[in-house]
């Protein structure tokens, strides 16, 4: 699985991810501009060390990262979204898009592969990140069966 972060703010979050990724055999992919520093003084002031074990890309643009990767099955996870995650057949290699903390993904994103983490009515008006790529991570890895 692809695990994409759009122009992420909290680097708690991301380091939380990234632990994601390493346990699920996913690659994890960051969208500039980020909301904190990658050099190896911070990664290691955050205490991150299985940092260098994480298959990372960083991207200049999200139009970068879709031009290296033309034939990609990508979703837009998004509140706004009315399909389910439930509903999605997911394929081992699908880049699965976050957007940033504070904003979410841009609303002209959100077209038909745009999908949402079921909630109760009323709950919360969103998820913290990490959980969330937690909760779709898995789904997907369960389905193409990809861990033991």
């Amino acid at each position: 699985m692809n695990i994409v972060l759009v122009e992420p703010e909290i680097p708690h979050n991301t380091g939380a991810i990234g632990r994601l990724a390493l346990a699920t055999g996913s690659t994890l992919h960051l969208v500039k501009p980020l909301g904190f520093s990658l050099d190896e003084k911070s990664v290691r002031r955050a205490g991150l060390d299985y940092w260098k074990d994480v298959d990372l890309h960083v991207w200049e643009s999200f139009e970068e990262l879709l031009a290296a990767h033309p034939e990609a099955r990508i979703y837009f996870l998004s509140t706004k979204a009315t399909k389910s995650a439930w509903e999605v057949e997911f394929q081992d290699e699908d880049f699965l898009v976050f957007g940033p903390e504070t904003r979410g993904l841009p609303e002209e994103w959100l077209d038909e592969r745009a999908i949402r983490i079921p909630m109760k009515e009323g709950s919360t008006r969103s998820l913290n990140l990490a959980t969330s790529v937690a909760i779709v991570l898995y789904e997907a890895q369960r389905q193409v069966g990809g861990l033991e």
